[in-house]
């Protein structure tokens, strides 16, 4: 496993160690085959941003796939980094085309069902990683802890009960794959 480049971070040893060991699993029978869902504003700024394509490239080049809403901002983010890192990214689209897809993802699911596809994007992870936050973001990541999804977040606008918080990318990917390889 090697964070290819394009990567924004430098990680930590533990952190390193614990992406080389998800990475051994990702290419063995117990491998996750659903994607880790990163959410988080179309409209985000600079450091979420940055952040969502940080996570998305370190957990892609582990052998991660991705899934989010598909359009911009901390999608668009998410999607490039884990594309960079050479993952799979499967944006989940509010519209009934993809016309307004990024131009990262993998594959583009036009649902048609316009903000009710947050209920997808958050069924279809086995973790959210929510960066940054807006009415769309806690939809999921409320929806996320109903089902009992592990929840992470940073940058967040409100704290939700249940939502495990994060302070930046290093402790982000610590809280992760502690879930992850748990």
């Amino acid at each position: 496993m090697s964070l290819r480049e394009g990567a924004s971070v430098v990680l930590s040893a533990p952190v390193t160690e614990a992406l080389a060991r998800l990475a051994q699993k990702q290419r063995g029978p117990e491998r996750y085959r659903q994607p880790v869902a990163i959410i988080g504003p179309g409209d985000g700024g600079p450091a979420e941003c940055e952040a969502a394509h940080a996570v998305a490239h370190a957990l892609a080049g582990a052998g991660m796939s991705v899934v989010c809403g598909g359009r911009g901002g901390v999608m668009a983010a998410a999607s490039r980094g884990a594309v960079e890192a050479g993952g799979i990214v499967v944006g989940i689209l509010p519209e009934d085309d993809d016309r307004n897809a990024n131009e990262w993802l993998s594959v583009a699911i036009p649902t048609g069902m316009g903000e009710m596809r947050n209920g997808i994007v958050a069924r279809s992870g086995v973790c959210l990683v929510a960066i940054g936050g807006n009415m769309g973001t806690l939809s999921e990541m409320a929806l996320g802890l109903k089902w009992g999804k592990p929840v992470f977040v940073m940058h967040g606008d409100v704290a939700l009960p249940g939502a495990v918080q994060a302070t930046d990318v290093e402790d982000m990917l610590t809280k992760v794959l502690a879930c992850l390889l748990a």
